[in-house]
């Protein structure tokens, strides 16, 4: 519940100020195993509306919600010591608002996930990026490379060990030369070792290695990353459309340089997955998407409606013959004022349902598609803005729990319109979850959502729901409920500071248990360590 407090709205500035009191309580709890208290900061922190000075005592007690502000610009480097908050240095350090003195500091600190994190940092000075490249732990090497600059990259395309090369490989600021030898091979000397081998640098494959000593599972990694990378060289990955590897052939179908001729050839690759993503492929040409619209398999014919490109006719057939779904293609997105009159006249409904995901149509079009006899139709165009009122009834009315929820998902549904829904039986269950999130809706209508499991945490975080009910639902038995309670601006001000002197009344026990075991403690040492 406090965690649902310290995100409602309308905490009053004070109650916020007694909420992050309670927060250094965190690591003492997080030892007793109960994480409610870090929850606690982690919610605070995620608040808009806290002052400086509110988040300057936050950071203080929550090195996670110092993390988070750090990242929200909320903290700068004069806020933060990097001894006792190392976490939310680094973060100002990935966010270029660091100090280099930190990153010199941090690239020799001997906890590794923080070298890790540093290496990840972008403009770090040369001298700090020399020290990473050079440390034993693998990790921070690779989460260097992958984010080096292109003559460090290049240099690390050499290193020995395969999980360099592959971020080497994924590092979008790698040379394009160097990326084409990491997919061949040449001019880089051989990988000396992977994950698969010996576990320390520079040692040996052992005569025993699952792999034999040659790498392939991290070759094939390396050839992988570089394929999906855009900036190696076309003429270097083309050549993979015939490789045995159907996982190297699938990264070569999604590349948006595909010659013409390379796509014709991956359009007759046995694996419908490399043909899916090559179909969806904004590089081929009407000519590959007309001779892939007539492949056998469904999935492959479903991501080529996706194509921003494909033809109306084409997909006007793709929508006939497979289960494409109620989503905004692009090519229908997409389409002219000419293009959508045609769409809205077609004969076939799975047609006319594409067009009816749109939220721009013209009010004509819309309003003609709302009267469609299809129920699929009017369930993609229900929650289309600006549809009146008696539309909506009467799409309910004809088609009743196929198109309810989609009705009451309408911005524009009227507080009436939202009661009657509620009010239906055989009740529509996607319909009150609807309801329940529905600024609109009113506490009658709240109040029958609250009947169903799904929609009863929506319900309780409503501010249109009575206060006197989000309080009494701050006691009910699913904590989801409770915490979505907690949330609702409608609590009086009243229950929102019993709430907080409950969890001060939890600190100050929790406190002094700590206080009591530390002293119990410290005796039991003293028993068996007396003073000579």
């Amino acid at each position: 519940m406090l965690c649902g407090l310290a995100a409602n709205p309308a905490l009053p500035p004070e109650l916020i100020d007694r909420l992050i009191a309670l927060t250094d309580i965190a690591d003492m709890a997080a030892e007793a195993g109960d994480a409610s208290f870090t929850d606690l900061a982690d919610s605070l922190a995620g608040r808009a509306d806290l002052s400086r000075p509110q988040s300057l005592a936050l950071a203080a007690r929550s090195e996670g919600a110092a993390v988070s502000l750090a990242y929200e610009g909320k903290l700068t480097a004069g806020d933060v010591d990097p001894v006792t908050r190392p976490q939310a240095a680094l973060a100002l350090l990935d966010q270029g608002a660091g100090r280099s003195e930190w990153a010199r500091r941090f690239a020799v600190d001997p906890d590794a996930g923080h070298r890790v994190t540093l290496a990840g940092c972008p403009g770090l000075p040369p001298d700090v990026v020399e020290t990473l490249a050079a440390d034993p732990d693998l990790d921070v090497v690779a989460e260097l490379a992958l984010f080096a600059p292109p003559e460090v990259a290049a240099r690390l395309a050499e290193h020995p060990h395969t999980a360099v090369r592959c971020a080497v490989a994924a590092n979008e600021a790698t040379p394009p030369a160097v990326l084409a030898a990491l997919l061949t091979g040449d001019g880089l000397p051989p990988a000396r070792w992977c994950p698969d081998c010996a576990p320390e640098p520079g040692g040996a494959a052992p005569p025993d290695a699952p792999h034999g000593g040659d790498h392939e599972a991290g070759v094939q990694t390396i050839r992988q990353l570089a394929l999906r990378n855009p900036a190696t060289p076309t003429e270097a990955v083309i050549a993979f459309a015939d490789d045995p590897s159907a996982v190297l052939r699938w990264e070569l179908a999604a590349r948006a340089d595909l010659p013409p001729g390379t796509g014709a050839r991956l359009a007759t690759d046995p694996l419908p997955g490399v043909r899916g993503d090559l179909a969806a492929n904004p590089a081929i040409d009407e000519a590959l998407i007309r001779t892939l619209a007539t492949d056998r398999v469904d999935t492959v014919r479903r991501d080529l409606a996706h194509h921003p490109r494909v033809p109306l006719d084409v997909l006007a057939d793709l929508a006939r013959t497979t289960r494409i779904g109620p989503t905004l293609l692009p090519r229908i997105a997409a389409a002219s004022a000419a293009e959508v009159t045609a769409l809205a006249a077609s004969p076939h409904p799975a047609v006319r349902m594409l067009l009816a995901v749109r939220r721009d149509l013209p009010p004509a079009i819309r309003d003609a598609l709302a009267t469609d006899p299809d129920a699929k139709v009017l369930a993609a165009i229900a929650p289309h803005p600006g549809l009146p009122d008696a539309l909506l009834h009467t799409m309910a009315d004809r088609h009743g729990v196929r198109v309810a929820g989609k009705v009451a998902a309408n911005p524009d549904a009227s507080p009436a319109l939202l009661e009657e829904l509620s009010r239906r039986e055989p009740p529509a269950r996607k319909a009150l979850r609807e309801i329940a999130r529905h600024p609109h809706a009113t506490p009658r209508a709240l109040a029958v959502c609250l009947t169903d499991p799904r929609a009863r945490p929506l319900a309780a975080a409503h501010p249109a729901l009575p206060s006197h009910i989000a309080t009494d639902l701050l006691t009910d038995s699913d904590d989801e409920v409770a915490e979505a309670a907690a949330t609702n601006p409608a609590l009086p001000r009243a229950t929102m500071d019993q709430l907080i002197a409950r969890g001060e009344a939890a600190h100050a026990a929790a406190a002094s248990n700590a206080a009591t075991a530390a002293r119990r403690d410290s005796s039991s040492v003293k028993a068996r360590h007396p003073a000579k």
